[in-house]
C-alpha cells in the first residue's frame, strides 16, 4: 500500500488507516491477543497509519496500540493521537463501567481541557501509555463546545510543539465539518480528521473538502460506514447510524444504494470505502477494526476498483449529491 505525503503535511499516510477506537473496547470488549493480532494484520496488509486517543477506552486503546507496535520499526509508520480530554484517576469507581460507550472499568474520568497546559499534560500521558517518545500527528479532539479555547489556546500550543520538533504534524478531529473548516482556513494545521460527514449517506462536507484541497490540508476520513449502516451489503434491521438505531428511511436509502452498487458488481461496504477515498483531499480512509479478520476484509475491499459510472448512476437516482460525485478517473483508496 503506497504511502503519500499530501499537501504540506510533513508526515506520510497510507490510503487505508487503522482506527484504534475498537482497541479501547468500543461497544464490546476484545481481548489483548485479538487487539494485537488486528494491528499485526494491518501492518501485513500495508497499513502504516494508526490512529488512537485517550478517550478510547480510558487509555486502553493507546496502551494496546503501543504494545502492538513496539517491535515494529518506529520510522515505518505514522502514529496519531489526540488532545482535549484529560484522564483523571477515579479508583473509587473501578467497580463501575465506563458510561461513554467503552466496555472498560470506570477507573478514570474524562475532563475537557483545551488549554496549553492541558495539551501538554494530555500528550505526556499519551506518550507514557503508548511507551513511545514521540507521536507523528496530534489532533485536537471534539472541541465542539470549546471552539474558542481550542483555537486560541490548544492550537497555539500544538503549533509551538511542532515548531520545536516534538510532534511532526498537527490538526483537529471532529464529527462536524463547520468547525474543521475554521481550523483549515484560520490556522496552519497539517491535517483534519472528519468522521461520518463524507459518506455514501451524507455529503455535508463538500466545502471543507474543497478548502482542504486548495490549502494543502490532508483529510483523514473516518466513520465511512456511518457506525455500521454501510458495513454490510444488506444492512440488518438493527443497524446503527451515528451510533444510534438507524431510522427506517436511512436504512431504506442504504438498501437502494446497495442494489445499485450490485448492478456494477460492487458491494455496499466496498462502495462506501471507495467513495469516501475518491476525493482528492482525502489522504486516508481510517477504519475502526477490532480483529485480524476485519482488517483483512477491509483491506481487500479497499483494494478493489469501483467503476466511476456507479457514482453517476447514484446521483441520477437522487441517492448521491451531484456536487460530491468523484471526477472520472479519481483513484479509489
Amino acid at each position: 500500500m503506497t504511502a503519500t505525503t499530501p499537501g504540506r503535511s510533513p508526515v506520510r499516510f497510507t490510503a487505508l488507516g487503522f482506527g484504534g477506537a475498537p482497541l479501547g473496547n468500543l461497544f464490546r470488549a476484545v481481548d489483548d491477543d485479538t487487539a494485537s493480532e488486528a494491528v499485526r494484520a494491518a501492518w501485513e496488509a500495508g497499513v502504516r497509519l494508526f490512529d488512537t486517543a485517550p478517550h478510547y477506552g480510558l487509555g486502553l486503546s493507546e496502551r494496546r496500540l503501543g504494545r502492538a507496535l513496539a517491535d515494529l520499526p518506529r520510522d515505518g509508520y505514522t502514529l496519531s493521537t489526540k488532545v482535549g480530554r484529560i484522564l483523571e484517576p477515579t479508583p473509587e469507581r473501578a467497580h463501575e463501567r465506563d458510561d461513554q460507550g467503552f466496555d472498560v472499568p470506570a477507573t478514570h474520568t474524562r475532563r475537557w481541557d483545551f488549554s496549553a497546559d492541558g495539551v501538554r499534560r494530555s500528550l505526556e500521558g499519551s506518550l507514557e501509555r503508548l511507551g513511545l517518545d514521540r507521536v507523528d500527528l496530534v489532533l485536537i479532539h471534539d472541541p465542539d463546545d470549546h471552539g474558542r479555547q481550542a483555537l486560541e489556546e490548544a492550537y497555539p500550543a500544538l503549533h509551538d510543539l511542532r515548531s520545536q520538533g516534538v510532534v511532526g504534524a498537527i490538526g483537529a478531529g471532529m464529527n462536524q465539518a463547520a468547525m474543521l473548516e475554521r481550523f483549515a482556513t484560520e490556522t496552519d494545521v497539517d491535517a483534519v480528521l472528519l468522521a461520518g460527514r463524507h459518506t455514501l449517506l451524507e455529503q455535508s462536507a463538500n466545502a471543507l473538502l474543497d478548502t482542504c484541497a486548495e490549502r494543502g490540508v490532508a483529510v483523514l476520513a473516518g466513520g465511512v460506514f456511518n457506525s455500521g449502516l454501510l458495513a454490510h451489503d444488506h444492512p440488518p434491521e438493527e443497524a446503527t447510524y451515528d451510533y444510534r438505531p438507524a431510522p427506517d428511511a436511512l436504512r431504506g436509502r442504504a438498501l437502494r444504494i446497495a442494489a445499485t452498487a450490485r448492478r456494477h458488481g460492487v458491494s455496499l461496504p466496498q462502495a462506501a470505502i471507495a467513495f469516501t477515498g475518491a476525493h482528492p483531499a482525502v489522504a486516508s480512509v481510517v477504519l475502526g477494526m477490532r480483529s485480524a479478520d476485519q482488517v483483512r476484509r477491509n483491506a481487500a475491499l479497499a483494494a478493489r476498483p469501483v467503476p466511476t459510472a456507479l457514482w453517476s448512476e447514484l446521483a441520477e437516482e437522487g441517492l448521491l449529491d451531484p456536487g460530491a460525485v468523484p471526477a472520472p478517473g479519481a483513484p479509489a483508496p
